[in-house]
């Protein structure tokens, strides 16, 4: 009776031991599962692109724009225009994708003659850009190709209008962003006497997100 006590109780203990035992490995397993990361957190870290197709922006800028050089087919012309003038433009962009986009630009620009005459063109045209993106920086560079109607007393001309632009922006918040434009207008004037003129563009700029 006594050695059939022990025996119960042996293997009572060896249960348990089984038991505990697997117990043990069962709470190494979850350990080990609960340690590992989930399956996408590698890319936790990948923002995704601040701009997509689609996306569009409208932007207003302006500021003053300087005469450089004009030129005909005999050579550097004598500057007749005063130092500076004014400009502004209204423009809208549509994105291709994160960085490729295209749009359109109308603008004004009006400048004195040192006969106090003014010198008036409203350039139009489509533009294609790229833009660079650092943190909260932006940098769009861009061609407008277009025309533009020039006015100087009672003489009207309508000609090829080329702009390069490049331009810095910092957003401010995901609907705004506020930024400084350098522009080069080369604008010629084929007729009896050809004439290339060429200003340099200073505008700031607010550009709405949408």
């Amino acid at each position: 009776m006594i050695r059939g006590k022990k025996r119960a109780f042996f293997i009572l203990i060896l249960a348990v031991s089984i038991f505990s035992a697997a117990a043990q490995e069962d709470d190494f397993y979850d350990d080990e599962e609960q340690q590992e990361p989930p399956f996408d957190s590698e890319w936790d870290f990948v923002a995704p692109p601040l701009y997509s197709k689609g996306d569009k922006t409208f932007t207003i800028s302006l500021g003053p724009i300087f005469p450089t050089v004009f030129f005909d087919n005999q050579g550097v012309l004598e500057n007749r225009i005063n130092v500076a003038g004014g400009t502004g433009s209204l423009a809208l962009n549509y994105f291709l994708n994160s960085n490729l986009f295209i749009g359109g630009e109308l603008g004004l620009m009006f400048i004195s003659t040192r006969g106090k005459n003014m010198l008036f063109m409203v350039p139009m045209g489509a533009r294609i850009g790229y833009q660079f993106i650092l943190g909260r920086f932006e940098f769009p560079l861009s061609l407008l190709i277009g025309g533009v109607p020039q006015q100087y007393l009672e003489l009207n001309y309508f000609g090829l209008f080329l702009k390069p632009e490049a331009s810095v922006f910092w957003r401010f918040n995901p609907s705004w962003s506020f930024g400084l434009n350098t522009a080069w207008w080369f604008v010629p004037q084929w007729s009896e006497h050809t004439v290339f003129g060429n200003f340099i563009e200073l505008t700031l700029s607010a550009r709405y997100h949408f």
